[in-house]
C-alpha cells in the first residue's frame, strides 16, 4: 500500500570566502563578468544551505530519516570540507571550477549522494549566499 510521502528540511551555515575567476578568459573579461566578485583577494559569504529530503513516511519511526543521520551527513558532506575554507585554494574537488552559487549547489548535491545511505531521498539543495541571492538544485 502507498506510504504518505512528506519533505523535511535541515539547515547548517557555513562561512566560506572564494574569488569568482574563469582562468580561460582575460583579466577584463572576468572583470566585466563577475565584477567585484573577480576582486584578486577574493571576498566571503555566510551561506545558509537547506538540504531537503522527500520519501516515505516510515510507518514504525513516523520518520522519512533520523534527523541526526541527515544531520551527520551534512557534517560530513558539507560543513567539514566547507566551513571556514577559502573554496578556490583549500577544496580539492573544486579546483578550476568557477565556484558561483550554482556550481557550490551541484558539488553540495554530489557530496551528500556519496555519503547517504539512500541518496534516492535527496530533493533539493538551496543555498542563500546573501539575503537576497539564493540558488536552488534538484540533482538535473
Amino acid at each position: 500500500k502507498n506510504m504518505p510521502k512528506a519533505v523535511l528540511c535541515r539547515k547548517e551555515t557555513i562561512s566560506a570566502s572564494h574569488r569568482l575567476h574563469n582562468p580561460e578568459l582575460t583579466d577584463d573579461e572576468n572583470r566585466e563578468i563577475y565584477g567585484k566578485c573577480n576582486n584578486p583577494n577574493g571576498h566571503g559569504h555566510n551561506y545558509e544551505i537547506e538540504v531537503l529530503l522527500k520519501g516515505e513516511v516510515d510507518a514504525k519511526t513516523g520518520m522519512v530519516i533520523n534527523l541526526s543521520l541527515l544531520k551527520e551527513y551534512m557534517n560530513q558532506a558539507i560543513v567539514e570540507p566547507l566551513d571556514h575554507k577559502n573554496l578556490d585554494l583549500d577544496v580539492p574537488e573544486l579546483k578550476g571550477i568557477v565556484t558561483t552559487t550554482e556550481n557550490l549547489a551541484i558539488f553540495i548535491w554530489h557530496s551528500l549522494q556519496k555519503v547517504m545511505h539512500d541518496p534516492s531521498l535527496l530533493f533539493r539543495v538551496v543555498i542563500h549566499e546573501t539575503p537576497k541571492n539564493t540558488v536552488i538544485y534538484e540533482g538535473k
